[in-house]
């Protein structure tokens, strides 16, 4: 089958960074579904991988961590899809990754493809709807329908993960939805899917807070460049406040937590099926329960430019503009 992988960690601008390969096709196992990808799309782990992650000699590491496809196969324990069903998913981060043309992945992890969305429109959207959806919902225990005078800052909301959690929080919950975001253009988008402020985190967080009327917020989603803006956050935050985050910041002082009792959380979205936990099959329901949010038009695919096919020159432009930290919404690519 055609895939696309690496042999050594290389700059995105060498022309082995990424190459076209041809690999076995894999088999499923008990609980797996054999799936043909129709669409992926590119997260910012793909590119932490490719920089830090050396294959073995001579092995082909294939990244790829959101996917929309149809199931061609299921395993001999399988019981939630059947062949010929679509599907979309993020896959598990301890085995091979899906920019390949066929994908083998536990089906608790797997939700029904929305009815509503093409294929690459729904490969935008695993990923980030799953770190979204825990990190709102389970870090940072916010319940559906509540939240009133309670505010949810996102640092970095123009982004994959902030796209989707924007809509999360304004349309699920009663938060008062406060985005981050320094261009014309990125602001624009963060304002179009539902932000009640956008600030510019290029200025001091608490400035722009007072600039919109708010002198601090409950609770904090810090989605990138966490230890840039870790002082301001603190400021930013409310007594007894929340700060959940994904990013991977070089080094936290959490005694600086501690003066207004503010709790840190951190989302990884991987957990459940790099640990096989006993709730695996809740990111199964939450993708369901997503599908069905889009379909009736409560939230909206958050992709925002589609790179043509699957292939090694597109995917290196892809990580290209992921590394540039310019990216708005999510980047997908369709077809082999």
């Amino acid at each position: 089958m055609k895939a696309i992988a690496y042999y050594q960690s290389l700059p995105i601008d060498h022309p082995e960074a990424l190459q076209d390969v041809q690999l076995a096709e894999p088999q499923p196992g008990d609980h797996d579904l054999l799936v043909e990808v129709k669409a992926i799309s590119v997260n910012p782990v793909d590119t932490k991988i490719r920089r830090n992650v050396q294959p073995e000699a001579g092995q082909a590491k294939v990244l790829g961590w959101d996917v929309a496809g149809v199931v061609k196969a299921v395993g001999a324990q399988v019981r939630q899809f059947r062949p010929g069903d679509r599907v979309f998913y993020a896959g598990a981060i301890d085995r091979p990754g899906a920019n390949s043309e066929l994908h083998v992945v536990d089906e608790r992890i797997v939700g029904r493809m929305p009815g509503s969305l093409d294929f690459a429109r729904a490969a935008a959207l695993p990923l980030t709807a799953i770190t979204a959806w825990e990190l709102l919902f389970e870090r940072l225990q916010i319940r559906e329908g509540q939240g009133e005078q309670q505010s949810l800052l996102i640092v970095g909301a123009a982004g994959g993960v902030g796209s989707i959690l924007v809509q999360l929080a304004r349309q699920l919950t009663g938060l008062t939805v406060i985005g981050t975001a320094s261009r014309t253009e990125t602001r624009d988008w963060v304002q179009s899917l539902g932000a009640h402020h956008v600030i510019d985190h290029s200025l001091p967080l608490s400035e722009e807070l007072q600039r919109i009327g708010i002198a601090q917020v409950s609770h904090v989603a810090s989605l990138t460049h966490t230890d840039q803006h870790y002082a301001q956050i603190i400021e930013a935050l409310a007594p007894q406040g929340r700060l959940a985050l994904i990013d991977d910041p070089a080094q936290l002082d959490v005694v600086q937590l501690k003066r207004k009792s503010l709790s840190l959380h951190w989302e990884f979205m991987y957990t459940r099926s790099l640990f096989q936990t006993a709730d695996m099959i809740e990111q199964h329901r939450l993708l369901n329960r997503v599908s069905q949010l889009i379909d009736d038009g409560v939230l909206k695919t958050t992709l925002g430019e589609h790179f043509g096919s699957i292939n090694a020159t597109n995917l290196r432009r892809a990580h290209a503009l992921l590394e540039s930290g310019t990216a708005r919404g999510k980047i997908v690519l369709e077809g082999f």
